[in-house]
């Protein structure tokens, strides 16, 4: 759950989500907001570089909640691992207008690298991510804005497809 504007929008959109997540088997994760996502029940959070940092995230969740952190290298990929993340986003790993201001892309290699670096780890390439780029990856998983706007049903076939024949 991913909500720019404010604590009660998100606990709100959260907890709706969690009515249609939880009947489907399905994991709900909150992007930054450690409070919401314990507020709310849901089943971990996502950190980026400029929010909470992860070992102060994993000691107000727990152990047992899910944590992701952003990382854009080997070493905070490390560190990451290190202060309790669960998984790690990467990127950007190609270029995206889904979101402005981002620094340059760190490109298959990057990524690469950083799953190189955390083995055992999931790594999950963010940003540019297209079905036909999920070969050029060497991740976990991928995460995608854009390239399922405008046929979500279709294009996430078209993912499944491309990472299970990455395996």
């Amino acid at each position: 759950m991913r909500v720019k504007t404010n604590d009660r929008a998100a606990y709100a959109l959260t907890v709706a989500a969690l009515e249609l997540c939880r009947p489907a088997g399905a994991l709900c994760l909150v992007d930054d907001r450690v409070g919401v996502a314990l507020a709310a029940g849901a089943d971990g959070v996502h950190v980026g570089a400029d929010d909470l940092p992860v070992a102060a995230a994993r000691r107000v969740l727990g152990q047992h909640a899910i944590l992701g952190a952003t990382c854009r290298n080997p070493s905070a990929a490390r560190a990451a691992v290190a202060d309790g993340a669960s998984y790690l986003g990467v990127g950007p790993t190609f270029t995206t207008t889904s979101k402005s201001g981002l620094p340059d892309p760190i490109g298959p290699a990057g990524v690469a690298a950083i799953t190189r670096a955390v083995p055992g780890t999931p790594v999950i390439a963010i940003a540019g991510i297209t079905p036909e780029r999920v070969a050029q990856l060497d991740c976990y998983g991928v995460a995608a804005i854009s390239a399922v706007a405008v046929d979500p049903a279709g294009v996430t076939a078209e993912f499944l497809k491309a990472l299970a024949s990455d395996e």
